[in-house]
């Protein structure tokens, strides 16, 4: 197309540049610049076809839509291979433990959302209701796991609501946890805001923990050693950030890593794979 569209003008301009040559002096010196002077007008008369006719816009336009796609393609192709990378290393996720795990749902359930979480984290926040969700919208096939990373410019209000939730967890059992869990999220600001001592002791009295049992546990400090083995399990296997969760099918041992406060929509699809 483009040779049919300016062909003509450029056989013109080099019909025009032998005329120019056929009259020009025979001089050696002479004929080499009367050549210059024709490949100099006839690249003049090219680009101005091209730039008249909005063709040398549309070239540079390609190019550009070119250069963009090579360079999705390629970020793509890097994502896909981290993606594979990070389900490689989650092969390596400790296997959900009724003794050792804070378990929402049927502990036999095919599927664990298993979710290495921050209290102070917003995104963990939003996750925390999309979670609960998938475990009731699934009946018994899928339960919800719940590690603590608490990410270090969170702390220490994240560590010290993780050792709290262990405290709520020794005097309560798996239930209390949970409910204790709920209402920290529910009521923290996050972002490392969160709540006092003081307001952790009067939430798990509300759940039902005995007050004075629930503070001696909080200042003996008894479960950080706890909150940091999760921590550092999880960095081990990958999880740089929260929420990190890993879909596991318990019977295959097939993962999926599935980071960030993803919505129901987007998970449903990857649980009923697994």
């Amino acid at each position: 197309m483009y040779l049919i569209k300016y062909g003509f003008s450029f056989a013109m301009s080099i019909v025009l540049g032998f005329l120019v040559l056929a009259t020009a002096p025979s001089a050696p010196l002479q004929a080499a610049e009367d050549e210059a002077a024709l490949i100099q007008r006839i690249k003049e008369a090219v680009i101005k076809d091209l730039r008249e006719s909005g063709a040398l816009d549309q070239e540079v336009d390609q190019g550009i839509r070119r250069c963009i796609e090579r360079q999705q393609a390629a970020r793509a192709a890097a994502e896909q291979q981290q993606a594979r990378q990070a389900d490689e290393l989650a092969k390596n996720v400790r296997p959900v433990s009724r003794e050792r795990d804070h378990i929402r749902g049927n502990p036999d359930a095919q599927v664990s959302i298993i979710e290495y979480s921050d209290f102070e984290c917003p995104f963990c926040k939003r996750f925390h209701r999309t979670a609960q969700k998938l475990v009731e919208a699934f009946d018994g096939k899928v339960n919800w796991v719940y590690r603590h990373y608490p990410l270090g410019f969170h702390n220490p209000k994240a560590q010290r609501e993780g050792e709290a939730s262990e405290c709520a967890a020794e005097l309560g059992g798996n239930d209390v946890f949970w409910a204790f869990t709920d209402q920290v999220y529910e009521l923290t600001p996050s972002n490392g805001k969160g709540m006092s001592d003081a307001a952790l002791v009067s939430l798990a009295e509300r759940v039902g923990v005995d007050r004075k049992a629930f503070t001696e546990c909080l200042e003996s400090g008894r479960h950080a050693d706890r909150v940091k083995e999760d921590f550092e399990e999880g960095s081990s296997i990958g999880i740089s950030g929260t929420p990190g969760n890993i879909l596991r099918n318990n019977k295959t041992g097939d993962v999926l890593v599935r980071s960030g406060a993803r919505p129901f929509e987007s998970l449903k699809p990857d649980i009923e794979f697994l």
